[in-house]
């Protein structure tokens, strides 16, 4: 992983396209420009971090503080490219993320759309839901002390 730089902001609303468009499709929401435009309405470089893999862009992630008085930070624009998926590097990233939230004594909150696939991923980490509504499932994961990781 790397920092983001603003120049990332363009690769990173195209992979935000590709990935949540199966997802966003099966919901009936998925627009074009609307699925790349909120990824830059909403991409800040100071909080993002850029993943690579040999010298290649392959995903994003966003860690920023929640911006209320509660210790914590929203999880986003998590993506990882489809041929890389499934293959343990959202793991990998989610772990390294979640060490540094643990060490700060933070909870994490993310967004994750009704039926994808990626849920199981945080669930295994220790989200759990804390709403939902018909196109998005808000979960929260408090400071990991007591409980494993698992599989």
């Amino acid at each position: 992983m790397r920092p983001a730089e603003p120049a990332d902001v363009e690769p990173i609303a195209e992979l935000r396209a590709v990935v949540m468009r199966p997802d966003l499709e099966r919901l009936g929401r998925f627009d074009e420009h609307r699925v790349r435009q909120r990824l830059r309405d909403g991409f800040s470089a100071r909080h993002t971090s850029v993943i690579e893999v040999d010298g290649t862009l392959a995903g994003s992630v966003a860690l920023r503080p929640s911006g209320t008085d509660e210790n914590g930070h929203w999880l986003e624009h998590f993506y990882l490219s489809p041929e890389l998926q499934g293959r343990g590097l959202g793991a990998a990233v989610l772990r390294t993320l979640l060490t540094r939230t643990d060490a700060d004594n933070a909870l994490v909150r993310l967004n994750v759309l009704q039926g994808s696939p990626a849920r199981r991923l945080y669930e295994r980490h220790g989200f759990s839901v804390e709403a939902q509504d018909r196109v998005d499932i808000y979960m929260l994961r408090l400071p990991h002390t007591a409980h494993p990781v698992l599989p």
